[in-house]
């Protein structure tokens, strides 16, 4: 048995010590490719460290550069602003050696700069092409026989007087002190110089064939008329006098620079429209478009007149432009007031803009109403007699005027009372006049074949001014006038004695003339010409007077810019023939100046849709 035990011992030692020759082959192999393996792995494989340096190397190389960089930027820095503070220091010191005279007109040379850059960048906007409406009769109307002629060549002469004498003593001021030889403004235009007479004579100077004064206008209002002023202006007032005269001196003449600021103006206006209601205000600043009324307005109160007297130019604005915007704002107003109660018929002269409400119960077709009824009227004759609704709210208001305001005096005069509280005034004032003339504008048209009692109801208006010129000292009319106590066409109040070179009578007298061509209209105006030639011109041009009962009067030396615009061209067409301006082809605005109907068939205002 331990024999066994020793062989089996023996026998296992030998197997483990001694491999065979292939194993030891095998064994070789793997270690090889092992090692081969690693020292591969150690050879080909990235170097994280290697790139980790690199890059550390080359932030702190960018760093130092940042570094450096801010440095100099520190350094250029603070030497530009040692640069600036020295040239401060020096241009101070050049200043205080300068005179008071250099500093104020180098400021002026700045701020004339700044306001150049201003209109650049904000510089009119295109308007998009328009047809022209057919245009008729604007020049000559030469009048034929000698007489005539001469007397328009008068009229002519005294409109070259009043725009040569504003030309050299007021240029670019809203009106002219003919007395004083200097400018002169009222708050209807803020107190801004906006050469309201340049603008609303512009239209009476081309019918004139004053052509040349119609260039220095003209360029009067490229270079400087500019509505971006802080300015408080009377939104009525600036309607009829600027964006009136300016897009009639656009039809005239054709220059579209004039309705390229008519539209610019406009603009400044819509932010009166502002209201609860929709009425405008009275005033709106130009700057702001912030809006109120006058003080004096029956409880902060909207007037009939003023803003009744858009329709006009607000429709052709929408016409020149596209803009839907005007049409909508005077066709709201219509709609509103057709909705109103009017007690006994009768538009009251005051409605808040705040409540719709009307204000205190006045009623007049003289001041604060007149041009509220024109404009009825008027928006129907433009319309080429389609707008019935116009024309029926006319008819509705002339009836309800003809029953409670139109009476007879003692004398057999014919005057338009003034309503107030339920009660008839029997005085009618001198803009009461016009409505001679709107009663034959409007005869042809009335219901129930009324056309000839309206036309002799405008002649006895007629007449009834005409009076009240012819029982005055200067044979020119006070501002109010009386039919009562024994008194007729005459005034009684010193405050009502005055005369501004107002337009209202003449304007009857050719209206009047226009429709019946009787002669006795143009001796009336020959009568007119010939007193305000004798009794207001003045070396400085032509100026109101403080009494017409005085043979010894005083001037108020104000030349009325509407004494160019509406005096004198109702006078000059007056002594014309029809052919200059027909009735059938153009509708003047409320302060005289001419817009073309417009036969607009089968097109749409841009605006109307909504308004139905």
């Amino acid at each position: 048995i331990p024999t066994i035990i020793h062989t089996s011992w023996s026998a296992t030692p030998y197997c483990r010590a001694t491999l065979r020759l292939s194993e030891k082959f095998i064994l070789l192999l793997i270690l090889s490719a092992f090692i081969t393996l690693c020292f591969g792995a150690f050879f080909f494989l990235p170097d994280n460290s290697k790139h980790k340096r690199f890059d550390f190397e080359r932030d702190s190389q960018s760093l130092d550069i940042q570094v450096s960089g801010r440095q100099v930027k520190e350094e250029s820095l603070r030497d530009k602003i040692r640069a600036d503070h020295e040239r401060a220091l020096q241009e101070a010191k050049e200043k205080l050696r300068k005179s008071k005279e250099e500093l104020k007109a180098e400021i002026q040379t700045e701020k004339t700069k700044v306001a150049e850059d201003l209109k650049k960048k904000d510089g009119p906007k295109p308007l998009p092409p328009v047809s022209m409406p057919k245009l008729v009769g604007v020049n000559n109307g030469d009048p034929g026989d000698p007489d005539t002629k001469e007397k328009r060549d008068k009229i002519r002469e005294m409109m070259k007087h009043a725009w040569d004498s504003y030309r050299q003593y007021g240029w670019g001021h809203n009106e002219l002190k003919p007395i004083a030889k200097k400018g002169h403004s009222t708050n209807i235009f803020g107190n801004s110089q906006m050469g309201a007479t340049i603008v609303d004579a512009l239209d009476t100077l081309y019918i004139m064939g004053l052509h040349d004064e119609f260039k220095d206008g003209q360029e009067w209002i490229e270079q400087n008329l500019d509505f971006s002023v802080n300015a408080e202006v009377s939104v009525f007032e600036v309607n009829i006098r600027f964006i009136g005269g300016l897009l009639a001196a656009y039809y005239l003449s054709g220059q579209e620079v004039f309705k390229v600021k008519a539209v610019q103006l406009a603009e400044k206006l819509l932010p009166a429209f502002n209201t609860p209601t929709g009425i405008p205000w009275a005033m709106v600043n130009l700057k702001s478009g912030v809006g109120r009324n006058w003080g004096w307005a029956s409880a902060g109160s909207s007037i009939l007149a003023e803003f009744g007297t858009l329709h006009m130019e607000f429709v052709h604005l929408t016409y020149q432009t596209g803009n839907p915007a005007y049409y909508q704002k005077v066709m709201h107003i219509r709609k509103l007031l057709a909705k109103m109660d009017r007690p006994n018929g009768l538009y009251p002269n005051y409605l808040n803009p705040r409540t719709g409400r009307w204000g205190q119960h006045h009623t007049s077709v003289g001041g604060l109403g007149d041009s509220f009824y024109e404009y009825l009227l008027k928006a129907w004759l433009m319309s080429d007699k389609t707008d019935s609704e116009a024309r029926k709210t006319y008819d509705d208001a002339i009836e309800a005027i003809e029953r409670h305001l139109i009476r007879k005096s003692n004398g057999g005069l014919t005057f338009i009372g003034e309503w107030k509280n339920g009660h008839l005034e029997r005085k009618m004032g001198h803009l009461t006049c016009f409505a001679g003339g709107m009663f034959a504008l409007g005869a042809d048209g009335s219901p129930d074949d009324k056309a000839g009692h309206y036309l002799q109801l405008g002649a006895e208006i007629a007449h009834t001014c005409h009076e009240s010129y012819d029982r005055t000292v200067l044979k020119l009319g006070p501002e109010a006038f009386k039919f009562d106590s024994g008194l007729e066409a005459v005034a009684v109040r010193q405050n009502e004695k005055y005369y501004i070179l107002r337009p209202e009578v003449i304007e009857t007298y050719w209206y009047m003339w226009r429709f019946t061509h009787d002669p006795k209209y143009r001796q009336w105006g020959w009568e007119a010409v010939q007193a305000i030639d004798k009794y207001c011109r003045v070396s400085g041009g032509f100026s109101g007077v403080k009494d017409v009962y005085s043979s010894n009067p005083t001037y108020d030396d104000v030349q009325q810019s509407f004494f160019l615009a509406e005096t004198l061209k109702y006078l000059y067409l007056l002594f014309s023939s029809d052919e200059l301006l027909p009735l059938e082809n153009w509708v003047f605005n409320t302060e005289a100046h001419p817009l073309p109907v417009l036969h607009l068939g089968n097109i749409t205002l841009p605006g109307s849709e909504t308004q139905r």
